[in-house]
């Protein structure tokens, strides 16, 4: 493990590796919640290997892994079921000029899985997905705009959503101008919305859970406006999926949506995501409807038959070993521990465990109150100094209770610095560096 004092964690091979990323790679990551910006000035690890919930640097350094892959692989590294489905497709051949046999047994896998859809495509990324879905929904409805959910902080990387936050260099603006939001929880708000553009909203495009449980009613509400208004409702269950049931929000909340977008735990850190939704909409991206075709899916690699097969290893050991209650249960002991390591050194108040147990985030506010960035690096430093590598608090089902105890005891220590820095009013001394800094941002 990394010793206990930050000033002794050295990463001299990870900093020379980041300068190799960044050499060669625009922002030295490919995806940039992964970027060394994200992580305290010089302590950001280039992963070598993981297996289960550890990963180890290029340093040699062990990490207790919180996140894992941005939230895919929750059953840990290098599963063994997963990495044994994989296996037996790598000697048979990946890709075809024709669909493999793979692919209609994956979509019969998926569709037991979540039985409140009636058909899916598969692609690689949940970008794909979730532009799939909305350009289904346009051709549908014949309707240009797009109505996100403005409290939800991701959706895909194609314009339609990017437009929207302040990364938009690059896109014109009369395409942001068809993107319109609604606030999450607030019928009234997403009604007055509707009747504003009244026959232009094309579909209704939100994560069906988050932080917090959707209000009473709030769900079914949509479903309702949605109907009444003739667009089209798109549950993005990327990070819902599996996390919260096998089935997803949807299958949790008994609420049908029209299209929804599976990806993250659905591969196990193996490239897959899904579309999936009612047949009557899914059909019009197929070869046997009377209307005009909508380009929905085509992706070379697709169907690839090894993540295929990840997927349907995913979703077996999913019903089969209660993963999804694991999660559950881990994330709820990790949770009680943290909030008590933090009242216990006086910061409860400062460091706030949020979200369903299975999907925990963590907040950072400063002597005010507010979220800080400056003290969102000190807490990293000190959880990096003890051996955890935790962007957030999303557990695999990896983690043994001794790991959840040893990262409570390394958010003990790191709170007591929190506390010093709070008596301070500054946290600059333990930062020994800049802040690390939001993903969306309009300048480096």
């Amino acid at each position: 493990m990394p010793t206990e004092d930050t000033q002794e964690l050295l990463l001299p091979r990870s900093r020379m590796a980041n300068e190799r990323l960044h050499a060669l790679i625009p922002g030295g990551a490919h995806t940039y919640a992964k970027g060394d910006d994200q992580y305290p000035e010089n302590l950001a690890p280039v992963i070598s290997h993981g297996r289960g919930a550890h990963v180890w640097d290029v340093d040699g350094n062990r990490y207790i892994e919180y996140g894992s892959g941005l939230r895919s692989v929750s059953l840990g590294h290098a599963h063994p079921r997963v990495l044994e489905a994989v296996r037996r497709e790598l000697d048979r051949g990946s890709n075809f000029v024709r669909p493999s046999i793979v692919e209609v047994e994956a979509a019969e896998r998926f569709l037991a899985t979540v039985p409140t859809a009636e058909m899916v495509k598969f692609a690689k990324n949940g970008s794909d997905a979730t532009t799939a879905a909305v350009r289904l929904a346009r051709a549908a409805t014949g309707r240009p705009r797009v109505a996100i959910c403005a409290d939800h902080p991701f959706f895909s990387t194609d314009d339609w959503f990017i437009g929207t936050t302040p990364m938009s260099a690059g896109i014109p603006a009369a395409t942001n101008e068809l993107t319109v939001a609604f606030p999450y929880g607030d019928l009234a708000a997403t009604e007055e919305l509707l009747s504003r553009y009244q026959d232009e909203v094309a579909c209704l495009i939100l994560e069906p859970a988050t932080q917090s449980e959707p209000p009473p009613g709030y769900l079914a509400g949509l479903r309702e406006l949605a109907d009444r208004h003739g667009c089209v409702l798109i549950f993005d269950e990327m990070i819902t999926g599996f996390r919260w049931s096998e089935a997803g929000a949807q299958g949790m909340y008994g609420v049908v949506p029209d299209l929804s977008t599976f990806g993250k735990a659905l591969g196990n850190g193996f490239a897959v995501s899904a579309l999936a939704g009612r047949r009557e909409l899914m059909e019009r991206g197929g070869l046997r409807h009377s209307g005009d075709r909508v380009f929905l899916l085509s992706t070379t690699h697709g169907a690839e038959t090894h993540s295929l097969a990840a997927a349907m290893a995913v979703q077996t050991t999913y019903v089969e070993e209660g993963i999804t209650a694991r999660l559950h249960a881990l994330g709820e002991r990790l949770a009680a521990g943290v909030r008590d390591a933090a009242a216990g050194m006086g910061v409860g108040d400062h460091i706030v465990v949020r979200g369903r147990a299975s999907n925990l985030v963590f907040a950072t506010l400063d002597e005010n109150g507010q979220p800080s960035q400056e003290y969102r690096t000190l807490f990293l430093r000190r959880l990096l100094a003890g051996g955890v590598l935790a962007p957030s608090f999303v557990v695999s089902s990896a983690l043994s209770d001794a790991d959840i105890d040893r990262t409570v005891d390394v958010v003990a220590q790191a709170c007591a610095v929190y506390r010093k820095a709070l008596d301070a009013a500054d946290p600059t001394p333990w930062l020994a560096g800049r802040p690390v800094k939001p993903v969306f941002r309009r300048l480096v």
